[in-house]
């Protein structure tokens, strides 16, 4: 019985539910864009392995660090592996084709990153390729490049310029796996570098450090830069999610101020679901009083009140939700250079239904109050 009233008053005013909906859903995809952004923005923070470690010179990320720190770094207890590389800063064809792209140690670098899976024979001609490169998938598809192409980059932390073959696109192993990055030959660099700059030779921008357990990170890090303390190139090391997430927090105020959006999109919809479920109650008090008088109690019109309120408010979550995927699946295309994942989390989807059930149980408590309170004589003088 309940149901059915909730049916038919929900679309009893056709045009009023329509907009209520669509605002709801329009509220809804806002938010799910807007919180998508955010982790996005998180998306190479939540991606670290807690296995792997970052050293860094102390000073900045721009000062480098001589290669033969590498040999020390591995004889310290607990250490795996070892690898190394430079953020290259290369671009293709045009300053604005920006993407991520770094030299690197190509053996021991794809063996600390399993998640980037890539085909055993394009391995086996990227290592034996010094002037190969690896992309993701991602990038690979923005520019329309295939394995054995040439790519033409062009240098600008290192200027010139760097001829290079496709030699391999790998695809991440996890959703949020950043598909977007290209990898050369370190030794390409650095050789390169000994005709033009040779001062700048035999150097390296970070070093990557897989430990055997994530419970040792805190005790190998201290030991690594023990080991560099008073030298001419101290070291800081840290997790690679701390290592990331320094990055993040250079943009933290852009971060909370999207955050701030999505909480006025939602404050915003539920002044406009409150309004409609007032009038709503305002004009069938008459309604509820003589479903009093024939035994309805207070109980039963609260929830017919909180049912009409849900049913708007979670059919235009569910909208909202449906729409965001399409959307954001554009938004990736748009804007992938800038964000390395950009995909609708499930957690996402779970904040997005539950706000829509909190702007439904928020918008009724007070319509649904009045409606309980309403004395049969009262109602039934707005009859007519």
């Amino acid at each position: 019985m309940l149901l059915r009233l909730t049916l038919r008053n929900a679309g009893r005013h056709r045009l009023r539910t329509v907009l209520t909906v669509v605002g709801m859903g329009v509220a809804m995809l806002a938010f799910c864009l807007l919180q998508t952004v955010v982790d996005a923005w998180y998306s190479g923070v939540t991606a670290s392995s807690a296995t792997r470690l970052v050293t860094r010179n102390a000073i900045s990320l721009v000062f480098p660090l001589p290669l033969h720190y590498r040999e020390r770094i591995r004889q310290v207890e607990g250490v795996t592996s070892v690898s190394y590389g430079n953020w290259f800063g290369g671009y293709y064809q045009d300053p604005k084709n920006f993407f991520a792209n770094f030299a690197v140690e190509p053996a021991s670098y794809l063996a600390l990153y399993p998640e980037y899976v890539l085909a055993d024979a394009e391995r086996t001609a990227f290592l034996r390729d010094r002037k190969g490169v690896v992309v993701g998938r991602r990038l690979a598809e923005r520019f329309g490049w295939k394995v054995g192409d040439a790519i033409p980059l062009k240098g600008t932390i290192f200027p010139g310029d760097w001829p290079v073959t496709l030699r391999g696109i790998y695809r991440g192993r996890e959703r949020n796996t950043d598909e977007t990055l290209l990898l050369l030959h370190w030794d390409y660099l650095n050789e390169t570098l000994k005709r033009t700059t040779p001062r700048r030779t035999g150097q390296v921008g970070f070093y990557l450090v897989g430990v055997e357990r994530p419970d040792l990170a805190g005790e190998v890090s201290a030991a690594l830069d023990a080991q560099f303390q008073s030298s001419s190139a101290e070291t800081l090391t840290e997790t690679e999610a701390a290592f990331q997430l320094s990055f993040v927090a250079m943009s933290e105020a852009i971060v909370a101020a999207i955050r701030a959006v999505a909480l006025v999109v939602i404050v915003i919809i539920l002044a406009v679901v409150g309004n409609t479920m007032a009038m709503s109650v305002r004009e069938r008090l008459w309604e509820y009083a003589v479903l009093k008088t024939i035994g309805f109690g207070a109980g039963a019109i609260t929830a017919l009140i909180l049912g009409e309120a849900l049913l708007l408010t979670l059919t235009g979550g569910i909208l909202g939700v449906g729409l965001t995927f399409p959307v954001a699946e554009r938004f990736a295309s748009l804007i992938g250079a800038f964000f390395p994942s950009f995909a609708v989390s499930t957690l996402t989807v779970i904040q997005a239904l539950g706000a829509s059930v909190a702007v439904g149980l928020a918008a009724a408590v007070l319509p649904a109050r009045q409606a309980a309170r309403v004395r049969i004589a009262e109602g039934l003088r707005r009859l007519g």
